[in-house]
């Protein structure tokens, strides 16, 4: 039995049938214990009334022996329901029954008190009654017996609907989960042959809808990674290319003799082969911080201090461009506990960028603030182009070459993808707010010393 939908459905209808049974044989016994007490009652009330209208007529117990027995046997007026006993007042047995003897001193200590029969507010006599159920006579076609039947073919006709009710409610349950379950392994089955990206149904807003969605987003980003696999290796082949193919035709040349070497060629073959090293030094780190292996030497510093030297290294190139270059950190800001030459990669970046595209007469603020619960904040802003909206949730990727304008020719492609490595790697966030035409601000979150 590997059917999932089979098994729920015969575990919703075992456990349905067992409560109907247990519900039938509950309500069946317990109809019948009551009927028999209400018509046990009926009878005494009856019987009693019959005796005491009987002495009234004739003063004495004398002769009721014999109408007893009449009316038990023929079923005249003085019904017979259970099995009874008569006493006088002096407790004496007038008739027994089945169970006392004539003239037998029943006592309240050797049996029941009875039911007390009165005429006149004297007691005349007790009834003793039998109230057993299996020593009831029955009358095979008495309209109590035929309501008991009635009422147990009732029972039994309702317990069978409501099993039938609980297989196709059980079904449609099992049906409605098992179905996401099929859908869920179909799926992984796709992606185990290679379909990244193949979405199920979400059939629901339970559990199971929350895991196909789950499982949806989950493809999704498969195919999504897979997708910058393959762009970033054929960005790496492209980037990898251009330089290689200036060196290999310098050296070709060379070694065929059709170029004489010279000061300026061998300048621009240093400079093509300086950027196959940056490339590969940043394809070395990043391949370091996915693997959680990026070394970090770590000692508290001042982010003020931090933010100063990088303005002093890059002041040079902001003059030359007529760019303004300014620190704004309060004094006594706390201590962040961070590697300062990867930090220092981390700014340079971000610096290098924004003089690169902020036109002449603008301004670069490197910003530091403290968050007031264990961060800190350091910001770089510039005025310059701006991110286009489309491309700014994608800055970070490697190689990505959303905004032609903001293609750094001659570098890796990497930077940003690198700067958000070592940051993450601190235990820090980075994000970036840019306007079209306004400027761009990268915000670096991290947690004081």
């Amino acid at each position: 039995m590997r059917s999932l939908t089979l098994k729920l459905t015969l575990a919703f209808l075992f456990v349905g049938v067992i409560g109907i049974v247990l519900v039938a044989v509950v309500v069946r016994e317990r109809t019948a214990n009551e009927f028999d007490r209400f018509v046990l009652d009926r009878s005494q009330n009856l019987l009693r009334d019959e005796l005491t209208a009987y002495y009234q007529r004739n003063g004495s117990w004398e002769g009721i022996n014999a109408i007893l027995v009449n009316n038990r046997e023929s079923g005249g007026n003085m019904r017979m329901m259970a099995p009874v006993a008569l006493l006088d007042a002096e407790r004496r047995v007038v008739y027994g029954g089945m169970r006392y003897h004539p003239g037998q001193i029943v006592s309240e200590r050797d049996g029941p008190k009875g039911v007390p029969v009165e005429v006149d507010n004297a007691v005349v006599g007790w009834l003793l009654f039998d109230t057993l159920r299996d020593r009831m006579p029955t009358l095979p076609q008495s309209p109590e017996t035929i309501f008991l039947e009635n009422m147990n073919k009732a029972v039994w006709y309702g317990a069978l609907g409501a099993a039938a009710i609980a297989l196709l409610l059980g079904a449609l349950l099992a049906r409605s989960i098992s179905r996401p379950v099929r859908d869920l392994t179909e799926g992984t089955q796709r992606i185990a042959q290679g379909d990244l990206g193949h979405q199920v149904p979400v059939r629901g807003q339970d559990e199971l809808g929350d895991l196909a969605q789950s499982f949806n987003q989950m493809s999704a980003d498969l195919a999504h990674a897979n997708q910058q696999r393959r762009q970033m290796t054929a960005d790496i082949a492209h980037d990898l290319r251009t330089p290689l193919s200036v060196i290999m035709g310098y050296t070709e040349s060379l070694s065929d003799g059709k170029l004489q070497g010279s000061p300026e060629m061998y300048r621009v073959m240093h400079k093509e082969t300086q950027h196959l090293g940056r490339l590969i030094e940043d394809l070395r780190t990043l391949s370091l911080a996915d693997a959680g292996e990026l070394p970090l030497t770590k000692r508290p510093s001042s982010p003020r201090a931090l933010l100063e030297q990088m303005a002093d290294a890059h002041q040079a190139l902001a003059q030359r461009k007529n760019i303004t270059l300014e620190v704004q950190a309060a004094d006594g800001l706390p201590m962040i506990d961070v590697d300062t030459d990867r930090m220092a990669q981390v700014l340079g970046n971000l610096i290098s960028n924004a003089l690169r595209f902020t036109p002449e007469g603008g301004q670069v603020i490197l910003t530091a603030m403290a968050e007031g619960n264990g961060r800190l904040q350091l910001s770089v802003q510039d005025n310059g182009a701006g991110i286009a909206p489309e491309d700014l949730p994608h800055i970070f990727s490697r190689f990505y070459r959303g905004d032609k304008s903001r293609l750094q020719t001659g570098e890796s492609g990497l930077g940003l993808a690198i700067a958000r490595s070592i940051v993450e790697a601190h235990g820090g966030q980075i994000t970036a707010e840019s306007i079209l035409g306004v400027g761009t601000t990268f915000t670096i979150n991290l947690p004081t010393a």
